[in-house]
């Protein structure tokens, strides 16, 4: 389970771009095209007003994100040079370009949402957002005490001087930009920094009357003071400004010294790498952006106009008032028969493989899981992977009740799981502290595989019992994300996971065959290609065959070519794909037999599911941790495992049909990125809601039990 030079550098060249034949769509501007979908949410009045405000802070979240990691690797190809640029079959500067031109247009749709949809919205629930010209002379009042009392010790302002030493912008701050002007002089410029790390973005007035609320922006306060701060100047004008920043570590050699120190270096200088957008308002006059602009070095690319605010990721903190009926009315999960009340979950798991549904079903089975294992006697060791792990994890303190207890436990804790690097240090150094033996990421790969391995000595041999997710250790993440857990005593699966833990223990030295796991960075892409040509077959000598898929993303390119030749062969493709999807359904002569929609709603789609189904007259589907994306296929270890049980293999197939049936949060996946909702068929059907009535489903086999 290694991977050679050669393979190493046909991959990257995979994942700058690679040959084809066929054509696909560039991965960041599909992506593009899923965040909108998430702004569609915030565009949808079906949807609750309290979660459209949430979904501004998604997008703009995912924006910031994408900005930080996708913009400054395409921007990093670009300094690359000519060299590197001749093995893309994309120009990273168009790329940009269009890029630069898709999200200014989605901006300004959500400008649009905001000031034309939300603001009324909220007025009309008595929720009021002022700015100056709207606030009484008590508000006014009330703002200059809040200024003088709570405001002014947050704030410096900082006169910029042109030819001078640049100011430097802190990732995703905010600053005011303000024109200033003296009596006889030119004007001058400075920069004020909104303190949001101190104080709250949404500040409430007082109000004496019971039927309304009024709040006003951190930002607008701050502009209120400008005067109070530049005393002797005339302030014209201010436009809000900000700087996002690369968030990679740039980990130049992970195979000498010590990885963690590394780490500890390259999180210390995230936020002050290189620029990779500059935000403002687009209503800043052009004599002052051309001095910004030449203040901080900037050039046409790095510029992106924006509304009044940014870092509207902000929208998770606006306050809800109590307000609950504007908010999704409430998801209780649901209990899993088999493995609810006092029974021992060893007892159930040795009769039957279990399978739980989050957030639909209750996170508590994998805690109880592991509480058993740290208070039953029989059990003498636990392995488990972290790759995102909770603030305060419930996963963590049953960890610890298991040391407690005596138990051997081996935690594998992926160093670099982006923006989460701090918290799994923080873990990691916590569980050596409590006497678990850590082990940290591999050379250049991450561990994304789900697994914990608890090991019972029954009678006079040991027996192992493992989970298997497509999601992380997170309880938090667990009542947003939909994902599968899956209990098993499978000694077929027990005793393969053990040997991906085999793997990691011995620092990728110890390898061994896989027969019924799919294991990234072995067999995974390589056996799901075959399994793709086998259908191709059965349809090219005029049998049924067929494929069902769920991932969040698709940009494998090798993979993307044998889906195309696939259902040129005559192969009935569907697929669901919450995020970037690479491949073009329904082009002539190449992918009629394609279908493609996105489902995106309350929850977050997170379950990966690949189905065959006349794999030899009987349906082959597997849950995994890895969508079909060159990284996860060869730059990590992933971990895709087999449904062997018949009802629960018709569950997972038949929540995949309730899916492919939404006719009001699914959108058609197409060639000109339409994001078009699927339409109810025959007109007249019923609404069909796939996330709703999935969580009914669960409420009645919770009845039948």
């Amino acid at each position: 389970m290694s991977l050679d030079k050669d393979n190493k550098k046909k991959i990257e060249e995979e994942e700058i771009g690679g040959n084809s034949i066929y054509p696909i769509i560039h991965r960041d501007i599909s992506w593009l095209s899923f965040n909108y979908r998430v702004l569609q949410e915030a565009k949808d009045e079906r949807v609750p007003l309290m979660e459209r405000i949430k979904f501004l802070g998604i997008y703009s979240s995912n924006l910031d994100e994408f900005f930080r990691v996708r913009v400054a690797s395409l921007q990093s190809l670009l300094r690359l040079g000519k060299k590197t640029k001749k093995q893309m079959d994309f120009a990273p500067e168009e790329t940009l370009a269009a890029i630069r031109a898709i999200v200014q247009k989605q901006q300004l749709d959500f400008s649009e949402i905001y000031q034309k949809q939300i603001l009324p919205a909220l007025k009309n629930e008595g929720v009021h957002v002022m700015r100056r010209q709207d606030l009484s002379v008590e508000h006014v009042a009330e703002l200059k005490r809040y200024i003088e009392e709570v405001l002014i010790q947050h704030v410096q302002p900082i006169m910029m001087v042109k030819g001078k030493i640049r100011t430097f912008l802190r990732n995703n701050a905010l600053y005011l930009a303000v024109i200033l002007e003296t009596s006889g002089q030119q004007n001058r410029y400075a920069l004020v920094r909104i303190p949001t790390d101190n104080l709250p973005r949404f500040v409430e007035l007082r109000s004496t009357d019971k039927e309304n609320r009024y709040i006003i922006l951190l930002d607008d306060i701050v502009r209120e003071a400008l005067p109070m701060l530049f005393p002797g100047y005339s302030v014209q004008s201010a436009y809000s400004i900000k700087m996002t920043r690369d968030a990679e570590l740039h980990l130049e050699d992970e195979y000498t010294g010590n990885l963690i120190e590394k780490i500890k270096r390259g999180l210390a200088k995230r936020n002050i790498g290189g620029g990779t957008r500059f935000v403002y308002d687009r209503k800043m006059p052009q004599i002052c952006l051309d001095f910004v602009v030449e203040n901080f070095g900037l050039d046409e690319n790095d510029l992106h106009p924006e509304g009044r605010y940014h870092n509207n990721f902000d929208f998770f903190k606006f306050p809800s008032f109590g307000k609950a009926y504007l908010k999704d009315p409430l998801l209780p999960p649901l209990p899993q028969a088999n493995l609810e009340g006092n029974k021992s979950l060893f007892q159930v798991i040795a009769q039957q493989d279990q399978l739980v549904h989050y957030p639909y079903q209750r996170y508590d089975y994998i805690l109880r899981f592991l509480d058993q294992a740290a208070a039953d006697p029989s059990v003498v060791r636990i392995k488990i992977t972290q790759y995102r792990v909770a603030k305060d994890s419930q996963v963590i303190s049953a960890i610890w009740r298991a040391l407690q207890a005596g138990k051997e436990v081996i935690v594998f804790v992926e160093l670099k799981a982006r923006f989460d690097e701090e918290a799994n240090l923080s873990w990691a150094e916590k569980l050596e502290e409590w006497g678990a033996k850590v082990l940290y990421s591999l050379p250049e790969i991450k561990v994304h595989a789900k697994l914990a391995m608890v090991s019972r000595i029954e009678g006079k041999k040991e027996r192992n019992y493992c989970y298997l997710s497509t999601g992380n250790f997170n309880e938090n993440t667990a009542l947003l994300y939909t994902d599968y857990g899956f209990f098993t005593a499978d000694e077929r699966m027990t005793t393969e996971v053990g040997y991906i833990f085999d793997y990691l223990e011995s620092n990728g030295q110890k390898s061994h065959d896989f027969e019924h796991l799919l294991v990234g960075q072995n067999r995974l892409r390589r056996e799901l290609h075959e399994l793709i040509a086998a259908e191709a077959a059965r349809a090219s000598h005029g049998l049924p065959a067929a494929i069902d898929i769920k991932v969040n993303s698709v940009q494998d390119r090798s993979t993307i070519d044998k889906l195309y030749e696939a259902a040129q062969a005559g192969v009935k493709i569907r697929m669901v794909v919450r995020g970037l999807c690479c491949i073009i359904p329904q082009l002539e002569g190449i992918s009629e037999n394609i279908q493609i929609i996105s489902v995106v709603d309350r929850f977050l789609e997170h379950t990966r599911m690949y189905a065959f189904l006349n794999h030899g007259g009987e349906k082959l589907v597997y849950l995994s941790s890895a969508d079909l994306m060159t990284r996860n296929l060869f730059h990590r270890i992933e971990c895709a495992f087999p449904i062997y049980d018949k009802n629960l293999r018709a569950q997972i197939y038949n929540e995949f049909e309730y899916q492919w049936l939404d006719n009001q949060k699914a959108r058609i996946i197409d060639a000109d990125l339409s994001n078009n909702y699927v339409q109810p068929t025959p007109a007249d059907a019923p609404p069909f809601r796939s996330q709703l009535e999935l969580y009914k489903y669960y409420q009645q086999l919770v009845g039948k039990k």
